[in-house]
């Protein structure tokens, strides 16, 4: 299959665990998860052109960050091709960061979601969405989620997905404090230990059906949050001035840092992420996004 030279710009949407269960290690090394996820409105740019000569190169606003198959997006951009079986299909990738780095909210996943969607169009391949996640999977964990986005109850690996209703409304308040956590620690440190509470996944996700925003915050749980080494002790005091803010509930994403709490009240939103700003640099207001916004970016 021949390479056309066009480029196409894409968004790669932040996520956010509601919800995140981890349930038994593998014989493959990987846990079993069951997690809710949701999109809210911060994202990546993501620019993506095809060349002729079989190379793939990244740029980043974040000129730290790696260019080569350690980044993810290159490495998307790699089993695309392999995929493919066109050896002089190469690209030029070109990356404005915007989602926290190391944060828990799937920031290089998202990215190597948009270039996996943008070389589908770009080639002309048309793989539909399973295929792509197929794909996704063999980048990362998060990256199947990230091909569509949207409110999922998602298992396995994270590679299983149903989709759920969408947030009903609401705002969110995301707070990153200077550091961020090791995911092959938090593992680590959860398979040594007994883990005393799980969320309640069934009944968050009935929350979600029933239209009910304080019934989805009042169950937000992550288990990674019992195995936090004691130098993350910030994350727990972010989640405490959330909550004392009047965030209806509060929670970290992912393996963090981030922590988000969901407000019913916009105005209270914003004095959450104005008073939480004089102290962090990286603090957003957000909206939930649903599957019909994402669709149409």
């Amino acid at each position: 299959m021949g390479c056309v030279l066009m480029t196409i710009h894409e968004k790669g949407y932040a996520k956010l665990n509601y919800s995140l269960d981890v349930r038994a290690k593998r014989a493959d090394g990987y846990h079993d998860l069951t997690m809710v996820m949701g999109s809210v409105s911060l994202w990546d740019d993501v620019e993506v052109s095809l060349r002729g000569d079989g190379r793939i190169e990244a740029r980043c606003s974040l000129p730290w960050l790696p260019r080569d198959g350690r980044n993810l997006a290159v490495r998307a951009a790699r089993v695309f091709f392999d995929a493919m079986n066109d050896p002089l299909c190469g690209a030029d990738i070109h990356i404005k960061k915007r989602v926290p780095v190391g944060a828990g909210m799937a920031g290089g996943s998202t990215d190597a979601a948009a270039v996996l969607r943008a070389l589908n169009a770009l080639t002309g391949a048309n793989f539909p969405v399973e295929r792509l996640r197929d794909l996704a999977l063999a980048v990362g964990s998060d990256v199947p989620y990230c091909i569509t986005g949207g409110m999922m109850l998602a298992e396995g690996r994270g590679e299983v997905l149903s989709p759920l209703p969408e947030l009903p409304g609401g705002w969110i308040v995301i707070c990153k404090p200077p550091f961020s956590v090791s995911t092959a620690e938090l593992f680590g440190r959860i398979d040594k230990r007994r883990i005393t509470a799980h969320p309640d996944t069934q009944g968050l996700c009935a929350a979600l059906r029933a239209g009910d925003l304080c019934g989805v915050a009042r169950r937000m749980y992550n288990v990674f949050e019992e195995a936090l080494p004691r130098s993350s002790a910030e994350i727990g005091s972010i989640r405490g001035t959330l909550l004392g803010a009047g965030a209806l509930g509060a929670v970290m994403t992912g393996t963090g840092s981030a922590v988000f709490g969901v407000f019913e009240d916009r105005a209270a939103a914003a004095a959450a992420h104005d008073g939480l700003s004089r102290t962090y640099r990286e603090c957003f207001l957000v909206r939930p996004v649903d599957r019909l916004e994402l669709e149409k970016s």
